[in-house]
């Protein structure tokens, strides 16, 4: 075939040069190379709309760029045997092209993998610690083994220079100081991916977990290989370092399960009488619909000479719920005490000289 695309050449547009040849063959082959991709993948497509799965639409889509591209390595390395100038010109560049598009579609097939296992994991639904066990792993494998393959396809590429490799072989043969220092270099980088490998063996956090560290609240938003992303409440981020979580003390409210306890305390009169705030407190929460049924509690946790402490315990599905709770019911019981028993908060007496009561606030 090749022979006949030759005479076509010579005989009737009279390109004559060995150059616009290898050219005009390189351009051919690379188109019929995308039309064969493009009605290979548009089929692709049209089975994966039709089967109705997210897996097979994310499976396509990912593969889709990173084929594109083989195929044409693929068409240029059939056609280079036949054309010496071609091959020539392959033979220099393939040393950098064929790790980058090894490397391309291995990390496309990964990412695949783990988008696809990452749709078995709802963290929508209220009980969703399993889930998020499973997309905390499935992040932290990704991004580590993607680091792995970057590091190997740059360190194949950069050996296909003759002086590079040259500068490797001397390092590896001196080992000495140069190891050392190297070592010495890599040192933060290799711990923090260390970090990371520990961080998802051990799960010390999870994606999604509410936490306390640096004294601010929020949730575990991201998980990198260096470092963690804690979403504050009022939207800012905390940028944290991985090994933080694994060298200093932190508090994870969502450790074992996402619901949680909340108090509210109300200071009140000594002479207050708590059953009817302890009715009142039990018809608010049962009325409130981001009561999770588990947990109503009323206490009186502490005395003073001028006031007393009262616990009101709750209990919620989740940590956002439960600071909605605490509000409502913070409110709407401070509310019904100024309303019908205004007395029963806590106040200053004062006596005079003569022993009367002269005045309380």
């Amino acid at each position: 075939m090749l022979d006949r695309i030759n005479d076509f050449i010579g005989a009737d547009i009279g390109f004559h040069g060995e150059v616009a040849e290898a050219v005009l063959i390189a351009v051919l082959v690379a188109i019929v190379a995308l039309a064969m991709h493009w009605l290979v993948f548009r089929g692709l497509q049209h089975l994966s709309d039709a089967s109705g799965s997210k897996a097979d639409n994310i499976v396509v889509s990912r593969l889709r760029r990173p084929t594109r591209f083989a195929i044409l390595a693929l068409a240029l390395i059939i056609v280079a045997r036949e054309l010496p100038l071609l091959d020539e010109i392959w033979q220099k560049v393939a040393g950098f092209v064929m790790p980058a598009l090894i490397g391309w579609m291995v990390l496309a097939v990964l990412h695949a993998l783990v988008n696809t296992m990452a749709l078995s994991a709802d963290v929508s639904v209220e009980d969703n610690l399993r889930a998020r066990r499973r997309r905390t792993k499935l992040a932290m494998f990704n991004r580590i083994a993607t680091f792995l393959v970057i590091f190997v396809t740059v360190g194949v590429m950069l050996l296909s220079i003759p002086g590079v490799r040259d500068i490797g072989m001397t390092l590896v043969a001196s080992a000495g100081l140069a190891g050392l220092a190297v070592g010495a270099a890599a040192q933060p980088a290799l711990r923090s991916l260390i970090a990371g490998v520990q961080m998802a063996a051990t799960e010390p956090i999870n994606i999604d977990d509410v936490v306390i560290i640096e004294g601010e609240w929020g949730w575990i938003e991201e998980i990198r290989t260096t470092y963690v992303v804690v979403k504050i409440w009022d939207e800012r981020r905390l940028i944290v370092p991985t090994t933080k979580f694994l060298e200093e003390p932190f508090q994870n409210w969502t450790k074992t399960t996402a619901k949680l306890l909340g108090t509210v305390f109300l200071y009140l009169d000594p002479a207050a009488r708590v059953e009817p705030i302890r009715q009142e407190f039990e018809r608010q929460i049962n009325a409130n619909q981001r009561w999770d049924g588990r947990v109503q509690v009323t206490q009186v946790t502490e005395t003073t000479r001028d006031t007393k402490e009262v616990r009101l315990l709750m209990s919620a599905k989740d940590s956002p719920t439960l600071f909605d709770l605490r509000c409502d019911i913070r409110e709407g019981i401070t509310d019904w005490i100024s309303q019908t028993c205004p007395e029963a908060f806590a106040r200053n007496r004062w006596i005079d000289e003569t022993g009367r009561k002269a005045a309380s606030f």
